[in-house]
C-alpha cells in the first residue's frame, strides 16, 4: 500500500504559490489603511456639510418662528413664548402639524419621528442605506414642526440629517455596508456636535446607540467628525457652553450620595416618561382617520398648553439655561416640568417631525431643580444646591430614557463646563441607568423599532473571533494524507485508525499543500473506490497563518467559499482549520464567559484541551 499518511505530523513544506506571505499581509494592511484615510475624508467632507446645515436649521427656525409668532421675516432669535396672538396661537401649530403631514404624505415617511431610532433602524436592517430626499426633508419639515411653537429640540432633526447625508454619500461610493455605517454614523454625531459644540459626547453617541463596536476604523471617522462638527460650532455660532451655569464647588461625600438618590428617582420619572409617550403613540395609531392629520391634532394640544404655558413652545434652550441658573422661582419650574412634558409626548406621539434631547434635559432639569428645592426645605444643612440638582437631574433623565451612559454624563459636563459636577453626575446617571436597565425592555430610542420586529444591541461586547488566534485551537500534530492513493486505501485506513477528523491535509510526495479532503467526500459510496484522492480535493489557494484571529479565517472561508483552510507557520503548513473548529471555539468561550470565576488563561488551555478532545486533530504514526 502507498503511504496514505504522511509522517505524524503536518509535513512542514513551502507553500505554493498564491498562497499568502509577508509582503502580501504588508500589501493588504496598507489597502486597508487607505481606505480608513478613505473613509475619514469622507467624514469630515460630510461633517463640513452638516455643520452649514445645522447652521442652515437654526436659521430657518428662527425664520418660521418670526414668521409665525410675531408676523415679521427676520433671522433673530426670538422665543415664542413672547407673542401677543392671544387664542390664535392655538392654530399656529396645529398649521405646521398640517404642512409636515403634506410633506410626509407626498415627500417621505421617514421625516416622522426624532430621527435617531430612524437612524438605527436603517443600520440594522438596510444596510445603512437612507434615501437621499431625508437631507432635504428632515431639516425643512423640523424647522416648520419647531417654528411653529413644536416643543422640540433642533439637535434630533440635525441627527437624521447627518446621517441621512452620511448615507447618500456613502451610496455613492463603492464601499461596504459597514463603512456606510460609519459614513452615517460620523454625520449624524457631526451634526451633534455642530449644534451644542460637545464632540466627545457626540463620539460616545455613535458608540452607544449607532456603531455598536469600538474599533480603530469606526472611531477614527466618527472622531474627526466630530472635531469637525464643534470647529463648526464655534465658528458659526458660539465658542463658550452652551448651557452657561453657575460655577459648581465639589459636592462632599454626603452631598453625592443625595445626589444619586435624586438621579435613582429621576432614573423611575424616566421609566414614566418612556411608557406615557408610547402609550400616547399607541393611542394615535387607533384612530380612526389618516395618519397625515396626526401632527396636526397634536399641534392642536401643543398650542393650548401653549397658551396657558407659553414657554413650553419652541425649542426651549433659554429653558435649560433658566433653570441650571436655579434662580427660577418653583412654581414656573413645576409648570414648566408638567406642560413641557405633556406638550412633547402628545407632539412626538402624533408623528411629527423633531427631536427628544432637549425636551428630556428640559423635563430631566426641572424634575432635578424641584426635588432638589424639596431637600433643601426639608434639609437645609444637606450641602446641595439646586444648580447642580438641575444639572443631575438632566443627565440622569437622558441616561436613563435612553440608557446612552456615557453620551449623558459627558454631553452634561461638555455642554455646560462645570467638570466639579463629574461625580454627581456619574452617581446620578449610573443609578438612573440601573433603573432603567432592570425595569424597562426597550428605551425611548429602541422602542418604536423593537415593535416592528428590529432587535437592538443591549450590551458592548468584544468581537470573540477577533479576541480568539488560529494558534488557540489548532493541534500541529496533525495528519496530512498522500494525495495518490484510492479511496478504498483511505477508508479502510481511516476505519482501522477509528479517525474522527472531519478534514485534512493533503501533501504530495516533497510535502507541498495539494488541497483539503473532506471526511463526507471520503466516505461517500457513490464516489468509485478506486478514483484517487486528488480527484475530489478542495484546491482553493486560500490558508490562514497560526498568529491569525478566526474573525480573518471566517473571512477567508466566505471569499474562498470553502469549509476548511490550511494552517501556515512561517511560510510551512501546519494544520487545518474547519468551520467547526470555529464554531465549537465560538461556543465554548460564551460557555466559559458565564462562570465569572475562572480565569482568562485557564478559559484558553481549557479550549484548546476541548478541541482536540473532541476529535479535531488526532495525531497517528507513520504507516506504510
Amino acid at each position: 500500500m502507498k503511504n496514505s499518511y504522511q509522517q505524524g505530523g503536518i509535513p512542514i513544506s513551502p507553500l505554493l504559490s498564491g498562497m499568502p506571505n509577508k509582503s502580501a499581509n504588508s500589501s493588504e494592511n496598507n489597502l486597508s489603511k487607505k481606505r480608513l484615510l478613505r473613509i475619514s475624508a469622507l467624514s469630515i467632507i460630510v461633517a463640513v456639510a452638516i455643520s452649514l446645515i445645522a447652521k442652515f436649521l437654526i436659521t430657518l427656525i428662527n425664520i418660521v418662528t418670526n414668521i409665525s409668532f410675531f408676523g415679521s421675516l427676520s433671522a433673530a432669535y426670538h422665543s415664542p413664548a413672547g407673542n401677543h396672538l392671544g387664542l390664535w396661537v392655538i392654530i399656529v401649530p396645529a398649521i405646521g402639524g398640517v404642512l409636515v403631514g403634506l410633506m410626509a404624505l407626498y415627500g417621505s415617511k421617514a421625516i416622522r419621528g426624532h430621527g435617531i431610532p430612524e437612524a438605527m433602524e436603517q443600520i440594522l436592517t438596510n444596510q445603512s442605506k437612507i434615501k437621499p430626499s431625508i437631507t432635504l426633508l428632515k431639516p425643512i419639515s423640523s424647522a416648520i414642526a419647531i417654528g411653529t411653537g413644536g416643543p422640540f429640540g433642533a439637535e434630533g432633526p440635525i441627527i437624521a440629517t447627518g446621517g441621512a447625508l452620511g448615507s447618500t454619500l456613502g451610496q455613492l461610493f463603492k464601499i461596504t455596508s459597514n463603512e456606510r455605517k460609519i459614513i452615517l454614523a460620523a454625520g449624524a454625531t457631526a451634526g451633534m456636535s455642530a449644534i451644542f459644540g460637545t464632540p466627545i459626547a457626540a463620539v460616545f453617541l455613535a458608540i452607544e446607540l449607532l456603531l455598536f463596536e469600538f474599533s480603530p476604523r469606526s472611531i477614527l471617522p466618527v472622531a474627526l467628525a466630530c472635531i469637525t462638527g464643534a470647529a463648526g460650532h464655534r465658528l458659526l455660532f458660539e465658542a463658550g457652553p452652551v448651557f452657561p451655569m453657575p460655577n459648581l464647588e465639589t459636592p462632599s461625600n454626603a452631598a453625592l450620595a443625595i445626589y444619586s438618590g435624586i438621579g435613582l428617582i429621576i432614573g423611575f420619572l424616566s421609566l414614566g416618561v418612556t411608557k406615557i409617550v408610547y402609550f400616547i403613540e399607541d393611542v394615535f395609531e387607533k384612530l380612526p382617520i389618516h395618519w397625515m392629520w396626526w401632527p396636526a391634532i397634536g399641534g392642536l394640544a401643543v398650542g393650548t398648553i401653549g397658551y396657558f404655558a407659553p414657554h413650553t413652545l419652541g425649542v426651549g434652550y433659554d429653558n435649560i439655561i433658566n433653570v441650571l441658573s436655579g434662580s427660577v422661582a418653583i412654581l414656573i419650574v413645576l409648570r414648566l416640568f408638567f406642560f413641557k412634558f405633556l406638550s412633547w409626548a402628545i407632539a412626538l406621539g402624533s408623528g411629527t417631525s423633531g427631536g427628544t434631547l432637549a425636551p428630556l434635559l428640559t423635563i430631566g432639569g426641572a424634575g432635578g431643580s424641584l426635588l432638589g428645592a424639596i431637600i433643601i426645605y426639608a434639609f437645609p444643612n444637606a450641602g446641595i444646591n439646586v444648580p447642580m440638582s438641575a444639572l443631575i437631574g438632566m443627565s440622569a433623565m437622558f441616561a436613563g430614557a435612553s440608557r446612552a451612559y456615557l453620551t449623558s454624563i459627558t454631553f452634561a459636563l461638555e455642554s455646560t463646563g462645570q467638570f466639579h459636577a463629574l461625580l454627581p453626575l456619574l452617581g446620578a446617571c449610573t443609578a438612573s441607568y440601573l433603573v432603567s436597565f432592570f425595569l424597562m425592555e426597550n428605551t425611548i430610542m429602541t422602542e418604536k423599532i423593537a415593535r416592528r420586529g428590529v432587535s437592538t444591541p443591549d450590551s458592548f461586547e468584544p468581537d470573540v473571533l477577533g479576541k480568539l488566534s488560529v494558534r488557540e485551537i489548532v493541534n500541529t500534530n496533525g495528519i496530512s494524507l498522500n494525495p495518490e492513493v484510492t479511496m478504498r486505501e483511505i477508508r479502510e485506513l481511516l476505519k482501522s485508525e477509528n479517525n474522527k477528523a472531519c478534514y485534512f491535509i493533503v501533501a504530495d510526495q516533497h510535502g507541498n499543500y495539494v488541497g483539503t479532503a473532506n471526511l463526507a467526500d471520503i466516505n461517500n459510496h457513490d464516489i468509485d473506490p478506486g478514483l484517487i484522492l486528488k480527484e475530489i480535493l478542495q484546491t482553493a489557494k486560500l490558508s490562514v497563518k497560526i498568529e491569525d484571529n478566526l474573525r480573518k479565517a471566517v473571512e477567508l472561508m466566505a471569499e474562498g467559499g470553502v469549509e476548511a483552510l490550511p494552517v501556515t507557520a512561517e511560510n510551512k503548513v501546519i494544520g487545518v482549520l474547519s468551520y467547526k473548529d470555529i464554531i465549537n471555539a465560538y461556543k465554548f468561550y460564551h460557555d466559559e464567559n458565564d462562570r465569572v470565576n475562572r480565569h482568562i488563561s485557564l478559559k484558553r488551555e481549557r479550549l484548546k484541551v476541548l478541541v482536540r478532545s473532541r476529535g479535531l486533530f488526532k495525531s497517528v504514526q507513520k504507516l506504510k
